[in-house]
């Protein structure tokens, strides 16, 4: 029984291996050809698996980016804007989570910039797994907004839903880049700079 354990302790220690792997030659391809759609025949000889061996741990090429993105957002801090919700007050949800998303995104700048422009230009080439996570995005600030508007913070004549729309451009990527790369602001100063337009736009 003893020797049943270990060897399948070390099975799923190879398979998260080659996860792993998979992931970093797939990062790798992203930031060397950012303008090209990642070939899986390329990853799977950066990574020394053969393609079948994607296939086979991720299910299809959708599988795959799901599974990566995934790992890309956790890995960067996720937890922490996550984390940023449960905070009572919802002018502090606002800025912690600024803070914690800016944070998350300048990780690895290089493969998320390539992975958003891929879904606006070419969304199929990533199996939509960056559009799951801007849905999911969008529902977040739905909530903040309700938030904000339930604690009376929001300004006379925004509606939430019109809060949400601002809070959607202001919490994007693209707002982070272009002040941090675009303007050369550290990733606290934009995170700072985008939490304090957004009072201004939408708070009392």
């Amino acid at each position: 029984m003893a020797t049943r354990k270990y060897e399948q302790r070390l099975r799923a220690e190879g398979a998260q291996q080659t996860r792993q792997r998979i992931f970093e030659a797939l990062a790798d391809r992203l930031r060397a050809a950012p303008n090209e759609p990642p070939s899986l025949d390329k990853v799977a000889e950066i990574a020394g698996v053969a393609r079948s061996t994607i296939y086979t741990t991720f299910g299809s090429r959708a599988g795959l980016f799901e599974a990566f993105t995934t790992d890309l957002w956790e890995r960067n801090g996720l937890a922490d804007v996550t984390a940023a919700v449960e905070v009572p007050d919802a002018r502090a949800h606002l800025r912690g989570g600024l803070r914690a998303a800016c944070r998350m995104l300048a990780g690895d700048l290089e493969v998320y910039r390539v992975l958003f422009s891929m879904t606006r230009l070419d969304p199929a080439s990533l199996g939509g797994a960056v559009e799951s996570k801007e849905r999911h995005r969008s529902g977040g600030m739905a909530y903040l907004a309700q938030r904000l508007a339930d604690q009376g913070a929001l300004r006379p004549g925004i509606s939430p839903e019109h809060a949400a729309d601002l809070l959607w451009m202001l919490c994007s990527f693209e707002a982070f880049d272009l002040l941090h790369s675009g303007r050369g602001m550290s990733v606290d100063e934009a995170a700072q700079a985008l939490a304090d337009t957004a009072e201004r736009a939408l708070c009392t």
